[in-house]
């Protein structure tokens, strides 16, 4: 087939102006001691998977704005109103856990065969830097939905990185953009999972492409990491033919994911509500567990010292481990070791989630707060002019003005939000001048209904004049 397609007059014109042909020898005929297995298969299963990600986020960057004000309503105007958005966003965010999981897969293959002998160190330590990187694109896009649960998950992650010794308030500013989260915040984080992070991805692939050629394939787990004696097989056709079989079986079932169980959105990030639980991703788990078992003084051993530790271990792993011998059974303290950390990661992950199912408070409130994001799906994407009553401020009438000013000191903003937008704990002002009587929107006031009751809405007990005042601004919110 190959000779056949060198004889079209158009592929040799541009094989003559780009040396084509050689290089698709050079990438189709590497020698593969041993023959083409399934289990070398992950590696190019991260690459497809990379595209699918760059291709769903150029899509979803087109409608988002990295501010505070508009990323949550981008957000939910991509999941409910753009064709095919919910779609995209899902296998955006299922996209994200599959590298992750492919990644901690092809890293526990490579270690268990020991592929990181012969040569291949720098191979190995610029796989440890794909892998970080990929963890901080994870932690970066976490963010950007700013919903509930996304806002109070990163206020947990950037805490943690304060308690890093010396370094950790400057290094939580410099992620927050201050000692607050807000929309330099998600600028930033915009910034590192779009431009800065993918760089350094897209330089470590082809670093990491370049030192796997020029290393050459380890091969099976019997087979000499230095001088390979097995019998090789070219890449192409037949671990080609894997891959691709591997990476239909990737996309096919990250599609069926995205379109039978859509990701969902939760309301936006409120960061007055103190009742809110967050639980970090699913791969993140594990280390929200950790750290519960470090308080106090104990925190930088938990944080800094013992991860630390391991990291190391790792970067040091092919300059101590200089043994031919690869079999994981020959190799008891380094398999073992291995092991250990990957059954405490998985322990970790599951006492988390029985913890919260454990406690009935806990359990409580994460059901109710699943039970607010489902209903937020389910309703409607309604635009918003968003700033709008904050703007308006400065236009308001005295009275008007003198009544935002009660709505904000009586505590209002902190369940219907600081511009009257509305929050998970109750609906927006935003119109209700004209949605009721004037007579009825006082009546509602001074005897809620047993819905706003049951909210915790207690009647507005408040002077004759301050009433009307603050009257007068829900009035004005149209």
């Amino acid at each position: 087939m190959r000779e056949r397609m060198r004889n079209i007059p158009f592929l040799r014109w541009l094989d003559a102006r780009t040396g084509l042909f050689h290089l698709t020898s050079e990438a189709l005929d590497e020698p593969i001691p041993g023959g083409a297995r399934w289990s070398y298969v992950f590696g190019s299963g991260l690459l497809y998977i990379l595209v699918s990600q760059i291709v769903t986020g150029v899509f979803l960057a087109m409608y988002y704005v990295a501010s505070a004000d508009h990323a949550h309503t981008t957000i939910e105007y991509i999941t409910k109103s753009v064709t095919a958005g919910a779609f995209l966003r899902s296998l955006h965010s299922y996209g994200s856990s599959a590298m992750v999981v492919t990644l901690v897969v092809h890293l526990a293959q490579t270690y268990f065969f020991g592929s990181y002998k012969g040569r291949r160190e720098l191979l190995w330590l610029s796989g440890l830097l794909l892998f970080a990187l990929v963890v901080g694109m994870a932690f970066t896009g976490y963010l950007l939905p700013w919903d509930q649960k996304a806002y109070f998950a990163t206020a947990v992650g950037t805490n943690i990185a304060g308690e890093v010794p010396l370094i950790g308030n400057w290094l939580k500013e410099l992620m927050r953009g201050g000692t607050e989260m807000g929309t330099l915040t998600l600028s930033r984080f915009f910034v590192a999972h779009v431009f800065l992070i993918p760089a350094g991805i897209f330089a470590c692939v082809g670093l990491h492409v370049f030192l796997f050629r020029k290393a050459g394939s380890a091969g099976p787990i019997d087979e000499d990491p230095v001088v390979p004696t097995q019998r090789t097989e070219q890449f192409y056709p037949k671990q080609v033919l894997m891959d691709i079989v591997f990476a239909t079986v990737l996309v096919g079932t990250l599609g069926l994911l995205a379109y039978l169980a859509p990701v969902g959105l939760g309301p936006k990030a409120n960061p007055a509500d103190t009742s809110f639980l967050p639980r970090p991703e699913w791969y993140y788990l594990p280390i929200f567990q950790w750290l519960k078992y470090w308080n106090g003084g104990l925190a930088v051993v938990g944080i800094v010292v013992i991860p630390g530790i391991i990291a190391l271990a790792l970067v040091l792993l092919p300059f101590l481990d200089r043994r031919r011998e690869r079999r994981p059974w020959k190799r008891p303290v380094a398999s073992f070791s291995f092991a250990i950390v990957l059954c405490a990661l998985l322990f970790l992950g599951w006492q988390s989630g029985h913890e919260d199912g454990s406690d009935p408070s806990v359990a409580t409130q994460l059901s109710r707060q699943d039970s607010i994001a489902t209903a937020f799906m389910a309703a409607p994407f309604e635009p918003v002019v968003i700033g709008a009553p904050a703007a308006a401020a400065q236009q308001l009438s005295p009275e008007a003005a003198a009544g935002r000013k009660l709505f904000l000191d009586n505590s209002c903003d902190q369940c219907h939000g600081e511009n009257a937008d509305g929050t998970d704990k109750a609906p927006k002002l935003i119109g209700v001048g004209t949605k009721f009587p004037l007579d009825t929107l006082k009546s509602r006031l001074l005897n809620p209904t047993k819905k706003a009751r049951d909210a915790d809405m207690d009647p507005v007990e408040l002077p004759d004049d301050q009433f009307q005042q603050l009257v007068a601004y829900l009035v004005s919110l149209k």
